[in-house]
């Protein structure tokens, strides 16, 4: 489904990133690990179209997204692709529901098709009882499971995370990675997960070890 090849990234004299390849699989859970400054995030920002390699390629289900550019390479983006970060990023003054709803909003969708798409995410993730509340009003745990919704809101092919679990309490970040796998094998959804979190690494189908900008092995 996803194939990057050759990815190289260089800040200044600083090669980050090292000829890696890597292949994502439907419905697959992988996760890279590796000590800070291994080339982690990086790997996942190209991935995620977020940043581009000095030389690679990067291609989903055969369109090579480093040949797209401003808006066609923002709406793949929005289409394909779901974001979670460590720390939610949610936007302060909107309600859980107008969080969720926001990406299908810029992708086009009409408002009262994004927002009971929305709700049902929203319930299904056992949230409906918190539609009308902002970030502020949620725990750690209720925010990041917003966070999974509005990564699902449009279908994507993939959900990158960012440590997702890092800035959670013990019984919170279980039930996180509980989430993924559950979203894994009843939707079929695929994640690619940086983490530090060797649990977590140790369910899932694949894991990356890197270090100093290489893939040492793919378990």
């Amino acid at each position: 489904m996803i194939e990057a090849k050759h990815i190289i990234k260089r800040y200044g004299n600083l090669e980050v990133l090292r000829g890696v390849d890597v292949t994502i699989g439907e419905a697959e859970v992988v996760t890279i690990v590796g000590p800070s400054g291994a080339g982690k995030t990086t790997l996942l920002q190209i991935i995620g179209t977020l940043d581009r390699p000095d030389d690679g390629t990067v291609i989903y289900d055969g369109v090579d997204v480093l040949r797209l550019r401003g808006r066609e390479l923002a709406q793949f983006r929005n289409r394909n692709i779901g974001f979670v970060f460590q720390f939610h990023q949610l936007l302060p003054e909107f309600t859980t529901l107008e969080n969720v709803a926001i990406p299908a909003l810029i992708g086009g969708e009409k408002r009262d098709v994004a927002y009971q798409r929305a709700k049902e995410l929203l319930d299904y993730l056992h949230l409906t009882d918190r539609l009308e509340h902002k970030p502020a009003q949620l725990s750690g745990g209720e925010r990041q499971r917003v966070a999974v919704a509005r990564a699902l809101i449009n279908r994507p092919k993939v959900i990158l995370a960012d440590e997702p679990s890092g800035s959670l309490d013990t019984a919170n970040k279980q039930e996180l990675h509980r989430l993924f796998f559950q979203l894994r094998d009843e939707m079929k959804q695929t994640f690619v997960i940086v983490t530090h979190d060797e649990t977590l690494a140790g369910e899932a189908d694949r894991i990356l070890r890197m270090q100093d900008g290489n893939i040492l092995n793919a378990q």
